[in-house]
């Protein structure tokens, strides 16, 4: 989760009112944060903010924590507005970029007045929306740049490698190549872009660089100071929804700071689009439905003055409160995000605990107690088991398995894989739908232990299903692997046959063609006419693609096909 420092000063003077270290630790949980540390620097008391929500990037700052903390205490209601006035700025974005970094969106905001911590809130919301909400840059890059030395138009172009300009941080001119090479940033970020025919470049009319997006801003135009009274603001990246929020969460903080919002003319080959756009955004529920799962007696008159405070602009109709909430947001896609709302403004800690009264007794869930069955029918048969993650990334689950993103492999994987929009970590990026990765995983984790080395796993799967309302499900599933230097398909099958036999399934197997497989050894498991699993040999180039030295045969099945009463 973001973590970053606040000065209770600025915070206060965003507020317009004070209070003590003590209140402030009630106050910061108005804006989803704790407060994680304290501490005293030249007389200035600094807090350590930390936030727990990954998908409200525009309280990751002194400014929208004030913000949220104005409205929470009633110091403002209603929906926060910010005036847009049109400026004479164009930028005309290269179509080039199309397969490199496609999107680009701007806005300058003048006016500003900025001392040190200003400064620093401003670099650290920049810092801090690139790393989580825009995938350490992948998704979402930021640049921030001194207006006034920018001459319009704007082109958002592609380069050649061999083009030059001095990065920032450094006194002398680098070529685009160079500067992957030997700035921080182009070796931090690099990979992004380094395999692209061009590099993407931000310049001004004169050929002035502003910017190698999303490696580096100019030392010429990027470096923004206290004596700094207008900026232009520039984010790019692979989805246009994704980096005008992010745009909105910056000009709106600069806003919070006395800047006036100006928009930009953004020309792209096909279409033209003025942005930011703060258009507020709709939604609507259901006023019993909040009374319901609150379990709080609130009059329609309370729940709209609730949602007020959490900056929402709130029409009572026909029972329900049709809303419009801040374009900074993107966060409101169930009604349940909108009762959390209520219960932050309410106070989670003014809700009076109530105790159940239940009428019957809880038991064992059937599913659950046949799988911790199959658990122990594995250990009988002489394997270890053990747990891994379920959180894993794109290229453990087709890169290294010899496989293509995209591709039906008899749902084996299936051809689309459950990823995270706002992942804290590349390598923490998505949700598993097979498990025989998880095991290589872990054999290569321990290619130091003694050999024969035979484990399995009943774990969880997370598939798409866009006939349920979270478009996911979730299945059980058993994968067994054998790793040793004279493992066998056959070895391997006869654990699959015991596991049959003591389930009591007759099965058959159908050959099939798999690349993460050796060919000619591997096999669709089918029961009752159902493919419910697959079985073979590891392909040599997947066991070097995880460091393994040995061979691997193994088996993964889905369990709810093999569920029935009695089992075992």
């Amino acid at each position: 989760m973001p973590k970053f420092d606040v000065s209770k000063a600025d915070l206060e003077r965003l507020i317009g009112k004070e209070f003590s270290v003590e209140e402030w630790e009630d106050l910061f949980l108005y804006a989803k944060c704790e407060m994680d540390d304290v501490r005293e620097e030249n007389g200035e008391v600094y807090f350590k903010a930390d936030s727990k929500d990954t998908n409200r990037p525009d309280l990751w700052s002194a400014e929208g924590i004030a913000r949220q903390i104005r409205f929470a205490l009633g110091l403002e209601r209603g929906l926060p507005e910010y005036r847009v006035e049109k400026s004479d700025v164009t930028v005309y974005v290269d179509g080039k970029l199309k397969d490199i970094r496609p999107y680009g969106v701007y806005a300058v905001v003048e006016g500003l007045n900025l001392d040190d911590e200003a400064l620093r809130q401003m670099i650290n919301l920049q810092e801090k929306v690139a790393l989580t909400f825009g995938r350490r840059r992948k998704e979402v890059a930021i640049g921030i740049f001194d207006f006034d030395r920018v001459k319009p138009p704007i082109h958002y172009r592609a380069a050649e490698k061999t083009e030059r300009f001095v990065p920032l941080g450094f006194d002398e001119e680098m070529t685009l190549e160079e500067i992957l090479e030997r700035h921080e940033k182009g070796r931090e970020y690099g990979h992004l872009i380094r395999d692209k025919p061009y590099y993407p470049l931000l310049v001004d009319s004169e050929g002035k660089v502003l910017s190698m997006p999303p490696i580096i801003n100019s030392e010429v135009t990027g470096r923004v100071t206290t004596e700094t009274k207008n900026v232009f603001v520039d984010v790019t990246g692979w989805d246009l929804n994704r980096v005008m929020l992010a745009l909105n969460v910056v000009v709106t903080a600069l806003a919070e700071r006395g800047g006036r919002i100006r928009s930009v003319r953004v020309v792209y080959p096909d279409f033209e689009v003025e942005t930011p756009d703060l258009t507020p955004k709709p939604f609507e529920v259901d006023l019993d439905y909040v009374r319901k799962l609150s379990g709080l007696d609130l009059s329609d008159g309370e729940i709209k003055e609730l949602l007020e405070r959490m900056m929402y602009r709130v029409e009572l109709v026909d029972g329900k409160a049709k809303l419009l909430y801040p374009a900074f947001r993107d966060d409101i896609m169930h009604a349940r995000d909108v009762l959390e709302d209520v219960l932050i403004a309410y106070g989670y800690n003014e809700i009076e605990p109530e105790e159940p009264e239940l009428a019957v007794q809880g038991r064992g869930d059937k599913f659950i107690e046949f799988q911790d069955a199959v658990r122990e029918l594995m250990v009988g048969f002489g394997l270890q088991e053990v747990t891994t993650f379920n959180l894993t990334n794109r290229d453990a689950q087709y890169g290294r398995m010899r496989l293509e993103s995209g591709v039906d492999y008899s749902n084996h994987p299936p051809a689309e894989l459950v990823e995270i929009e706002n992942p804290i970590s590349p390598k923490w990026s998505a949700l598993r739908a097979w498990l025989i990765p998880s095991l290589l995983d872990f054999l290569s984790q321990n290619t130091h232990e003694e050999y024969p080395q035979r484990i399995f796993e009943v774990g969880t799967v997370t598939l798409i299903d866009e006939s349920r309302e979270t478009r996911t499900v979730s299945e059980g599933k058993l994968a067994v692997a054998l790793a040793h230097p004279r493992v066998t398909f056959t070895e391997v099958k006869e654990v699959l046959e015991g596991t049959m036999r003591h389930l009591g399934f007759e099965y058959g197997l159908k050959e099939m063609d798999h690349p993460s497989f050796i060919p000619g050894r591997t096999g669709l498991i089918i029961v009752n006419g159902e493919e419910v699993g697959i079985i073979g040999e590891i392909h040599p180039g997947v066991l070097e693609n995880w460091g393994i030295e040995m061979p691997v045969a193994v088996f993964e099945l889905f369990l709810r096909p093999l569920y029935r009463e009695p089992y075992l």
